[in-house]
């Protein structure tokens, strides 16, 4: 099974999870294949692939085997990336290259380039890396996702592992709020559809080009699009410093699903602090300080207020019994390494 297929493999399964928690989701046979284009080739390629094309790359990380995220998205990873500066920055969606410590960019002439991770969004999923060389690289135009409606035209711009570069027409289908069993909450997330074949860190454009958002993950027949004007305000921070100025969210490291009665606990990441204080698989989390949970969304903005560092009391339903556990949160960014040495 290839790197690209295992990564699919687990988004897959984490999105069944997002389902449990309420996810909509449709479920039906599988549509014919997209036509693809090649910007390279023949003149009726869409102008707005044509723009991009030059800009998007693939990238290849690997990542040490002790790191935290190894045991779940894999030592060999593969998506795209998108050049948005001449001097060879560019974004990707993050759990392409969370931790990586070897990271090369393929360009579209099929020539390897070393490259490194500049740091991480967790908030919004994005991820900034540099290409070495110095400069002169072709960037993508950097649009705008706030005027983005359902119904518009995009493309879906990203490259397989074998070097590909492959485009597939689409559109917006909805803009709504995404929850992700992740600890991970979009306010305003881009669906669309139909699926590509190499969606991690693919190029959203619309009809002129202009990048307006960065697919992320699989939903079904349908993509999460990560909104491009998540970038902007947290870009130079990201570029100088690893992370965005504004304060962290505070981290469980848990895998939270809705059940009935609570959220579920369908994981615990090693390496958080949830696993230290004894937070287990099948724990139904009922409240939260003293408050009832009504559901994922609920328990993560109350998470979010406590703020990192500070202790949180959880009463959970665990073989039938009510039991009460104290976690003090983390900042993900003192867990994971989430910029690459210079």
């Amino acid at each position: 099974m290839g790197r690209a297929v295992r990564l699919a493999a687990l988004v897959a399964f984490g999105l069944a999870l997002v389902a449990a928690a309420g996810s909509r989701g449709e479920s039906a046979a599988p549509r014919p294949a997209a036509p693809r284009f090649d910007p390279s080739g023949a003149s009726e390629v869409p102008t707005a692939v044509a723009r991009v094309g030059p800009a998007v790359v693939g990238l290849r990380a690997r990542i040490p085997p002790d790191r935290p995220s190894a045991a779940t998205l894999g030592v060999e990873r593969w998506g795209s990336g998108i050049l948005v500066d001449p001097d060879g920055t560019a974004v990707t969606v993050g759990y392409v290259v969370l931790e990586a410590t070897a990271l090369e960019a393929v360009l579209r002439d099929g020539r390897t380039v070393p490259a490194r991770v500049l740091g991480h969004d967790f908030e919004s999923g994005l991820a900034l890396l540099r290409l070495a060389g110095g400069g002169a690289y072709p960037a993508a135009t950097v649009g705008r996702s706030g005027p983005v409606a359902p119904g518009q035209p995009a493309s879906i711009v990203g490259m397989t592992e074998d070097g590909r570069l492959t485009a597939v027409p689409a559109s917006v289908t909805a803009i709504r709020r995404f929850v992700a069993y992740w600890e991970y909450l979009l306010e305003r997330a881009l669906i669309v559809a139909p699926s590509h074949p190499a969606f991690g860190g693919a190029a959203l454009v619309d009809s002129d080009g202009a990048l307006i958002g960065v697919v992320s993950l699989r939903l079904d027949r349908e993509h999460l699009a990560i909104p491009i004007d998540l970038l902007p305000p947290v870009r130079d921070a990201v570029v100088t410093r690893g992370r965005p100025d504004r304060p962290p969210r505070s981290w469980l490291g848990v895998r939270a699903v809705a059940v009935e009665g609570g959220v579920g606990i369908a994981g615990v990441s090693p390496a958080g602090p949830a696993h230290a204080a004894g937070l287990r698989h099948g724990d139904i989390v009922v409240r939260f300080n003293g408050d009832r949970v009504a559901d994922v969304e609920d328990f993560y903005r109350k998470l979010w207020r406590v703020g990192v560092g500070g202790a949180i009391e959880l009463t959970v339903l665990r073989d039938g019994r009510l039991e009460t556990i104290t976690v003090k949160t983390r900042d993900r960014h003192a867990v994971f390494q989430f910029r690459s040495p210079e």
